[in-house]
């Protein structure tokens, strides 16, 4: 039996269920719209926060708003911000971050090899045109890496494609296909079997539901709406 013959057999047996998950989905989808893509405070600032040392350095590749360096600057962080969009760049001079305007997918050559303790690259992954490229410069940079992201794997997001068979939209993932800016969708096992094929060490990991984090467990490539892992080189 083919996995079509499975989803058929499923709508047809349980018809009252796939009518239910694909309500849930309709009403997930529209709270999505809804949020009219303003972005919720980020959990992963006060998860980072805590992470690194005080006084460490740190580079933070698509910095955003620059609202984390200026939090990580306030514990006396030597913070150092790329970014890539206008007027993110402008806020950030507002906070007093020191931010340079910067493809990631090209300027982190330019970078020495172990120039700084951290570099985070925060819900950035999945946006940039050659992911392994950025993980392999960041480890290369950085002694340790905080890598977070849109977990594509959570069950959501796998009940719209299911039932509706549309992209899907979320609270976390709340612009359409044509305007979203994700172009690599990846899951949490995704991300743990690249770390595995390239000699990656995974020091900590951590996932996102329900409005809290947790340390990972296998259960969240289904669960987590979005992971943070602390990586490092083998040798480190």
């Amino acid at each position: 039996m083919t996995h079509r013959d499975l989803i058929q057999q499923l709508m047809q047996s349980k018809p009252q269920m796939a009518e239910a998950v694909a309500f849930l989905a309709s009403i997930d989808t529209q709270f999505g719209q809804e949020s009219g893509g303003t972005p919720r405070p980020r959990w992963d600032h006060d998860l980072i926060g805590d992470l690194i040392p005080d006084g460490s350095s740190v580079l933070d590749l698509g910095c955003g708003d620059g609202a984390l360096l200026e939090r990580l600057q306030a514990k006396g962080c030597r913070g150092q911000g790329l970014e890539v969009d206008q007027e993110s760049i402008v806020r950030c001079v507002e906070r007093g971050v020191p931010v340079i305007q910067s493809d990631l997918d090209h300027a982190l050559p330019g970078f020495p090899d172990q120039s700084f303790d951290y570099v985070v690259l925060e819900e950035t992954l999945q946006t940039v045109r050659l992911p392994e490229v950025v993980l392999r410069e960041m480890l290369r940079i950085g002694r340790t890496g905080i890598v977070s992201f849109p977990n594509f794997g959570h069950w959501w997001v796998r009940t719209q494609l299911l039932i509706e068979g549309r992209m899907p939209m979320t609270p976390q993932l709340s612009k359409n296909w044509f305007e979203t800016d994700n172009i690599h969708l990846f899951t949490i096992r995704d991300f743990e079997g690249w770390c595995a094929d390239h000699a990656v060490t995974i020091h900590q990991r951590f996932a996102y539901a329900e409005g809290a984090f947790h340390d990972l467990i296998p259960a969240d490539n289904v669960l987590a709406e979005e992971a943070l892992f602390v990586i490092g080189a083998a040798t480190s």
